[in-house]
C-alpha cells in the first residue's frame, strides 16, 4: 500500500501537466488532480497490480474532467480573467509575443472537442506513447491518431487564423459576421 502511494507521489508532477492541458488553468488543474488522487485512493481496490498505475490514474482524471466538461456545458460556463504577472526587467515584446502564442494555443486546444483534447494533453504534452493512449482511453491506435490528426489540422488552422484576424479592423471583422 505504501508503495503505491509513494508510486502516486512520484506521478503527480505528470499528472498536474495532464490535467492543466485539459483544464487550461493553474487552480482547476489543482482540483483535477486532486480529485483524481482522492477518487484514486477510495478506489484502490480496482487498480490491478501489475497493470500501468500512470494509466489508470490517467483515466480516472480524464472523466472527472469529462464529468466536470459536461456538467459545465449543461449549467454554462464561467469566464475569468487571466491574472498579469510583473514584467519588470525582461524583455517587453518578447514576452508579449510569447504570451500572445501561447494564449492561442491554449484558446485553440480548449475549443477542440474533449475526445481530441485528451489525447493532445496525453500525446503532446504529457509524452504519452500513442499505443498506451490507445490502452488507456480503450480505443484502437489508428482512432488515436486519426484525432490526433485532426486535432493538430484544427490547432494549426487556429494558429494561422489568429494573427490575421487581430491584423483586421474592428469594423471589418464585425461586417464580415453579420454577413
Amino acid at each position: 500500500m505504501d508503495e503505491i502511494r509513494s508510486r502516486m507521489i512520484e506521478l503527480l508532477p505528470r499528472l498536474r501537466r495532464f490535467a492543466f492541458a485539459l483544464t487550461g488553468d493553474k487552480d482547476k488543474a489543482d482540483d483535477l488532480v486532486q480529485d483524481t488522487c482522492e477518487r484514486a485512493l477510495a478506489h484502490l481496490d480496482q487498480w490491478k497490480p501489475g497493470t500501468s498505475l500512470d494509466s489508470w490514474m490517467y483515466r480516472i482524471a480524464q472523466n472527472i474532467w469529462v464529468d466536470h466538461h459536461r456538467s459545465r456545458k449543461s449549467h454554462g460556463g464561467e469566464n475569468t480573467l487571466d491574472e498579469v504577472e510583473n514584467l519588470m526587467g525582461q524583455d517587453g515584446r518578447s514576452v508579449t509575443e510569447s504570451r500572445l502564442t501561447l494564449a492561442a494555443v491554449t484558446e485553440g486546444i480548449a475549443r477542440l472537442p474533449a475526445e481530441q483534447k485528451v489525447l493532445v494533453a496525453m500525446v503532446c504534452v504529457e509524452g504519452v506513447s500513442y499505443k498506451e493512449a490507445a490502452s488507456i482511453l480503450d480505443i484502437p491506435i489508428g482512432t488515436v491518431m486519426s484525432r490526433l490528426s485532426r486535432a493538430r489540422q484544427t490547432l494549426y488552422a487556429s494558429l494561422i487564423e489568429a494573427p490575421q484576424q487581430a491584423a483586421e479592423p474592428v469594423a471589418v471583422r464585425a461586417a464580415s459576421r453579420e454577413r
